[in-house]
């Protein structure tokens, strides 16, 4: 009889989409898969436009429209403080998500150990499988999710290629210290590993965190593969424009993995998305008000509500505890939170590597008026149990 792939038996489909499939099905208010409901600015919008108007229907450069890989230079070596430069620097790819793949593929072979920080978005230990290589948990210890420095080591010393650092975190919402980011990049210089980021979140970062980016501390330039896209931060998640960034030397074999996967990523988005990487520091600083604005009104809910939670620093997910609730299992309470209340969330033991079955995931990325619905309906849930 014929047989798939054995390495593909030991994860599953995506939680976060099939609980998008659950608030779908109960037409519950989804603050599960974390994309937004609202437009991304009109500028963007024109920009698409007048893209497809001008003629970008055929492939670009496969690593990238030299247009948007200038833009995207530019923008970051202003907020790294790096020098980046669009032509050996730089890959552009299908999202964050194949960005994270390609890296992945770019350092490790198979048998290689890859340490993925506990909780964890979901792609890591699937990307880390995929490339037949070993996932190594280090646990993020509640409530603030830090980790341990010993076990972090002992890790280290176990022989890794690389660890897996998204900052900020999904989905505990973690901005990981200035000394943090030290102490990992003190342990990959010291065991001789590379660092994978996934940076998705760095300009949504609530006040006094600040994110720092872990490539520019001293020698990790040369060690760092720093992943990102325009998903979140200029809300076209469904763009799929994301980009793998590193020193030459990283980036001439991730063009070669980038090419093979999928040529190239959307002409026209990229002609398009240099009018968003263009815009002024007044975009981003408007954009962590929004943000910032958001979250309160949705901890204000979750206060009213009597739920716990860790509050988060960044990014805009939040971890809630439904330890008081008596569910034996949270893909039950998510089901039933759909089904009852009308508001989706992920169950968070998808999320750990421990046996973890009391937390629950929201996003807040939803204009004000959708936080306030879905708001109005948590505070329901203590009368129907």
């Amino acid at each position: 009889m014929l047989k798939t792939a054995k390495r593909l038996n030991s994860f599953t489909e995506s939680v976060i989409r099939e609980m998008t499939r659950v608030s779908n099905k109960y037409n519950a208010i989804n603050l599960s898969q974390g994309f937004p409901d609202f437009d991304p600015p009109m500028k963007l919008v024109t920009a698409a436009r007048r893209a497809l108007e001008e003629g970008y229907h055929q492939y670009a450069i496969t690593w990238g429209a030299p247009a948007f890989r200038k833009a995207l230079a530019e923008k970051q070596s202003y907020w790294m403080k790096l020098e980046i430069d669009p032509d050996t620097h730089i890959v552009t790819t299908c999202g964050s998500t194949e960005a994270m793949i390609v890296a992945m593929m770019t350092v490790c072979n198979p048998g290689d150990k890859v340490i993925i920080f506990s909780p964890f978005y979901e792609n890591y230990a699937a990307d880390v499988i995929l490339c037949e290589a070993e996932p190594i948990y280090v646990r993020l210890y509640p409530p603030e999710f830090r980790f341990d420095t010993d076990e972090l080591r002992k890790a280290f010393s176990d022989g890794v290629k690389a660890l897996v650092l998204c900052n900020p975190s999904n989905p505990t919402g973690r901005v990981f210290s200035f000394k943090e980011l030290k102490v990992i990049a003190d342990l990959a210089c010291e065991y001789d590993a590379f660092v994978i980021t996934d940076e998705v979140y760095e300009h949504i970062v609530y006040k006094p965190h600040v994110h720092q980016y872990i490539a520019s501390l001293p020698d990790m330039w040369e060690r760092t593969i720093s992943c990102s896209s325009l998903s979140k931060t200029y809300s076209i998640t469904g763009w799929r424009l994301g980009y793998v960034m590193g020193p030459e030397k990283m980036i001439n074999v991730a063009k070669k993995v980038h090419d093979f996967l999928t040529v190239g990523a959307a002409a026209p988005l990229q002609e398009a998305a240099v009018t968003a990487l263009n815009f002024p520091l007044s975009y981003y600083l408007e954009l962590q008000r929004d943000y910032t604005e958001r979250k309160n009104i949705f901890l204000s809910y979750l206060n009213h509500a009597g739920l716990r939670y860790t509050k988060p620093e960044g990014a805009y997910y939040v971890l809630v505890d439904i330890s008081d609730f008596g569910f034996d299992s949270d893909t039950t309470f998510c089901q039933w939170l759909a089904k009852e209340i009308g508001v989706g969330a992920v169950p968070g033991s998808s999320f750990f590597h421990e046996q973890v079955s009391h937390l629950i995931r929201f996003h807040f990325a939803k204009n004000k008026r959708t936080i306030r619905a879905a708001g109005e309906r948590l505070l329901r849930i203590k009368e129907k149990i």
